[in-house]
């Protein structure tokens, strides 16, 4: 890949990190109500005081430009909500919990849709081949919250195997990886079987059959390698989104990680927090793209994706 090329995308990216970074300070300032409108019994001066010390009280492009200059810095400032705390306190305890629970899942939904798909491509139209479909689709169809709230009844309140919610052992994180993986496995397997199906038509591997090659050592050498193409390009988005975790898998499971505490700024309107975890968001997309992107480009070099 060229460097030039590299740098245009990193530069691409820090744009849009401003972009988003001014979007979401707008928004959030747009929205009806503060972030002491909450407070039971504040006095007119006590509320003036709190407008003042967090500079709420200054004109909008001020405190436009004194974000963006903590932004610069790599700080977001303090939370208007938990005081005494700062939103880059507030980040470090929960994204980690929300890397950890992403990755766990994005893992585990490579290592069941990958396989999933090239066994449907390898039985097209038969009962493999219908079974993978129907329940992908079935995956795909039902909502988050349904499925978590499914997962908990059996697994925790019927069976007793697992704990049903919070945090403390990795028990804790194995239903909500499953429930976060889930979705993205089944869209995995549907993206291989198109992808394994394309190349099992191919003259080459045609060829490789009728020479006699092992269906096991056709799949690794002509088949997979093509296939996931299609796969590294919706591992992008899909991996930013896991790696942040799930707003209703967090808040289901009553996991403090970033999306729980995106929740709770937005309904908070604690604006420091919404505007870190957006930019924070905005951010890891960004680089999970470009990182799909290079793979993309070392998968398939026709494909020009640093273009």
């Amino acid at each position: 890949m060229r460097a030039a090329a590299l740098l245009s995308r990193v530069g691409a990216l820090l744009l849009t990190v401003l972009a988003v970074h001014a979007a979401a300070f707008l928004l959030a300032r747009a929205a009806r109500g503060g972030p002491f409108d909450q407070e039971r019994e504040t006095r007119p001066e006590l509320r003036r005081a709190l407008e003042q010390h967090y500079h709420l009280d200054e004109p909008l492009a001020a405190q436009y430009a004194r974000s963006l200059w903590n932004l610069a810095h790599g700080d977001f400032g303090p939370s208007l909500r938990y005081r005494g705390v700062s939103v880059g306190e507030i980040l470090a305890q929960s994204l980690p919990l929300s890397l950890a629970l992403g990755a766990a899942a994005l893992l585990f939904a490579l290592l069941c849709g990958v396989p999933a798909g090239l066994w449907a491509a390898t039985q097209r139209r038969r009962a493999p081949d219908t079974l993978v479909l129907l329940l992908t689709t079935l995956l795909l169809a039902v909502p988050s919250f349904v499925l978590a709230a499914a997962a908990v009844l059996a697994f925790s309140f019927t069976l007793g195997w697992l704990p049903p919610a919070g945090t403390g052992s990795p028990a804790h994180l194995i239903l909500p990886c499953l429930c976060l993986g889930l979705p993205v496995a089944a869209q995995i397997a549907r993206l291989t079987r198109s992808g394994a199906l394309e190349i099992l038509h191919s003259d080459a591997v045609r060829a490789a059959r009728a020479k006699g090659l092992p269906r096991a050592r056709l799949l690794r050498r002509h088949v997979l390698r093509p296939a996931l193409v299609p796969v590294v390009a919706f591992l992008g988005p899909a991996a930013a989104g896991l790696l942040t975790g799930s707003l209703v898998i967090e808040q289901v499971f009553a996991l403090p990680g970033l999306g729980a505490h995106f929740v709770q700024a937005a309904l908070n309107r604690d604006y420091t927090l919404a505007l870190g975890a957006t930019v924070t968001y905005t951010l890891l997309l960004g680089l999970c793209t470009l990182a799909a992107d290079l793979l993309l480009a070392r998968l398939d070099p026709r494909t020009e994706a640093l273009s």
